[in-house]
């Protein structure tokens, strides 16, 4: 006889609780669920990131939500994988990115005064560097398409003033 599914809740925590105890259920019992690491995940979790951005694009709300579900779906299925090695759990993952957002946010949670976001933004970046990412271009995934993270490099760069109005100055660097 199966399990009596978990009703749906009215408060953030108690839903997150649910899905929870769902997933739990799922990699005892569902030989799909239990056979999943985080490598046949990976392509999945792409895919569903590519979904959620399409939802995004077409503001369609019912869409977005639906692929958030997923999208977290998985976020808590690669911290029950992690949990199942003793690497950590899920109350780690929220407690550090708890943690990440208080330290990156001065401003708010503690005495630094800011004016514009560029000052946020500038801050977060100065943060990442005491923190460790010893590199301006530390946290640019190795994954990401070429021309995203083209993108990407090129807008941590003009943080630190590799940005030029035109391909005249771009060669002065060069021969530099």
């Amino acid at each position: 006889m199966g399990h009596e599914a978990p009703q749906p809740q009215n408060t953030p925590a108690m839903a997150f609780e649910r899905l929870l105890s769902i997933l739990n259920t799922l990699r005892a019992e569902c030989p799909w669920d239990r056979k999943q690491t985080f490598e046949s995940l990976r392509h999945l979790t792409i895919e569903e990131m590519y979904e959620l951005t399409d939802a995004l694009l077409e503001n369609d709300y019912d869409e977005i939500k639906k692929e958030l579900g997923d999208v977290m779906m998985h976020l808590v299925f690669y911290a029950k994988i992690a949990d199942e090695q003793q690497q950590f759990t899920i109350t780690d993952v929220l407690n550090a990115v708890c943690d990440k957002l208080i330290n990156r946010h001065p401003h708010i949670y503690g005495d630094t005064t800011v004016n514009s976001d560029d000052d946020v933004k500038n801050n977060w970046e100065a943060i990442k560097l005491k923190e460790g990412n010893s590199s301006v271009l530390s946290g640019v995934p190795k994954g990401l398409p070429a021309l995203i993270k083209a993108y990407r490099v090129q807008d941590k760069v003009r943080g630190v003033g590799f940005d030029w109005k035109d391909k005249r100055q771009v060669w002065q660097k060069v021969e530099e």
